[in-house]
């Protein structure tokens, strides 16, 4: 069943195959669709969204990629069920934890230039060093009171210019989406602890070598090359890790 409040915006610059796809992703993560549930027919899909089938394809073909869903023909497209060894790890999202707690969410842009790729940008990008990438630093704050401090890269795509109304999402995916030539299909991230520096220290108002959350993050195209790249610093005193299993959602 596809909700009827999801809107496709045809105006964006995200692609609006990868806005279907996102949205059935998060569905399928979520428990809106279980294991051997039917996906809705392309037809239907397309109707409901007006949308070509051939859009709807591409974006069921990336769940296909993620291993998410199977199609069987003359039957449809079915969920597929996670491997035992799929472990997702997972923090609980800042925006509905917050909101939950009758709290304003927000994230606020603090830099977006162009930069030449340093050493450790280059090799997570598999670049050569000075090529020109794009660098966003955001803060992530519940009433005013600091939470998460981001810094991100993607590669630079000349012809794509930095827009500041498409920045109010930090989401490294989204980033790249916008902000590079590539698509980006999957991401990965390691998560370790750590302790901030003086520079971090002042940005999330806390005293220098707090201990802290560091989620590294890279995300990969279609073709398994990184496009994108970044870390975030969780406070720890005000964050929390969950842990679960295949595609399960966090109340479960």
């Amino acid at each position: 069943m596809v909700q009827e409040d999801m809107i496709i915006d045809k105006h964006s610059v995200i692609p609006i195959y990868y806005q279907l796809f996102k949205y059935f992703e998060k569905r399928i993560r979520s428990g809106d669709f279980k294991p051997g549930d039917a996906l809705p027919t392309e037809m239907e899909i397309a109707e409901r969204f007006g949308i070509s089938r051939m859009t709807v394809r591409r974006a069921i073909a990336e769940l296909a990629n993620l291993g998410m869903v199977y199609t069987q023909k003359g039957k449809g497209t079915f969920v597929a069920r996670p491997k035992l060894d799929n472990v997702v790890f997972n923090l609980d999202n800042f925006y509905d934890e917050v909101r939950q707690k009758g709290l304003e969410c927000r994230t606020k842009l603090l830099e977006a230039r162009i930069i030449k790729a340093d050493p450790l940008t280059a090799k997570r990008l598999q670049i050569d060093v000075n090529t020109r990438c794009l660098f966003f630093r955001f803060v992530i704050t519940a009433d005013e009171e600091p939470l998460a401090y981001e810094t991100k890269y993607t590669i630079y795509a000349k012809q794509k210019p930095i827009l500041e109304s498409e920045l109010k999402d930090s989401s490294l995916s989204r980033l790249a989406a916008v902000h590079s030539d590539s698509t980006p299909v999957s991401s990965k991230k390691v998560l370790m602890a750590s302790q901030t520096t003086e520079e971090e220290s002042e940005i999330l108002g806390v005293a220098c070598n707090t201990p802290v959350i560091l989620v590294v993050q890279t995300v990969y195209d279609q073709n398994k090359k990184p496009i994108a790249w970044g870390k975030t610093l969780y406070r720890g005193d005000r964050y929390k890790l969950t842990i679960y299993d295949g595609w399960l959602s966090g109340d479960e």
